[in-house]
C-alpha cells in the first residue's frame, strides 16, 4: 500500500453572536467563530490534510466562500463529501491527527466528541483520529484570545 500524507491548517478570529463548534460539538462559550460555513476550525484543517494528501486542493476550492450553498454549513457534512472523494479515488484514510491552539475554552471535556464526530463523518474508527488541545501561552493573537487555529494531519493508503 502506497501512503500519502497531507497538513491542513485554519484559523478563525472570534465574534458575538455566533455558536462555537469545533468538531461538530457545541462548545459552551460566549463566543464563535467567524467564517462562511460554521467555522469548524477541526473539520476545516482535517479536509485540507487529506485534500493535501490527495492532492486535489483545498477546501476554498471545493466549497468556496463565494457560493451561498455553503453559507452556515455543516463542516462535518462537507468533510463526509471529501470523504465519498477520497473513496472514489481509491483512497482509504489510515488516521488524521488535529492539534487546536486556543487559550479559551478549555477544550478537553469535549475532545472525546469531537473524536467521535470526525470518525463518523470520515467512516472510520474513532482511534484513527487524535484531537489535542494546545495554548500559545498567552502569545499573539491567539494567545490573547482573539480566535484559534488548527493544525491538522493526515494519511491516506492506496491509489
Amino acid at each position: 500500500m502506497r501512503q500519502r500524507f497531507g497538513i491542513g491548517y485554519d484559523s478563525h478570529v472570534f465574534v458575538e453572536k455566533r455558536p462555537l463548534i469545533l468538531g461538530g460539538v457545541k462548545i459552551d462559550y460566549a463566543k464563535g467563530l467567524k467564517g462562511h460555513s460554521d467555522g469548524d476550525a477541526v473539520a476545516h484543517a482535517v479536509t485540507d490534510a487529506l485534500l493535501g494528501a490527495a492532492a486535489m486542493g483545498d477546501i476554498g476550492q471545493l466549497f468556496p466562500d463565494t457560493d451561498k450553498r455553503w453559507k452556515d454549513a455543516d463542516s462535518l457534512t462537507l468533510l463526509a463529501d471529501v470523504k465519498r472523494r477520497l473513496t472514489a479515488a481509491s483512497y482509504t484514510i489510515v488516521n488524521v491527527d488535529v492539534t487546536v491552539i486556543t487559550e479559551r475554552p478549555k477544550l478537553a471535556p469535549y475532545v472525546p466528541e469531537m473524536r467521535e464526530n470526525v470518525a463518523r463523518a470520515l467512516s472510520i474508527p474513532v482511534n484513527a483520529v487524535s484531537i489535542k488541545a494546545k495554548t500559545n501561552e498567552k502569545m499573539d493573537a491567539v494567545g490573547r484570545g482573539k480566535g484559534l487555529q488548527a493544525l491538522a494531519i493526515a494519511s491516506l493508503g492506496g491509489a
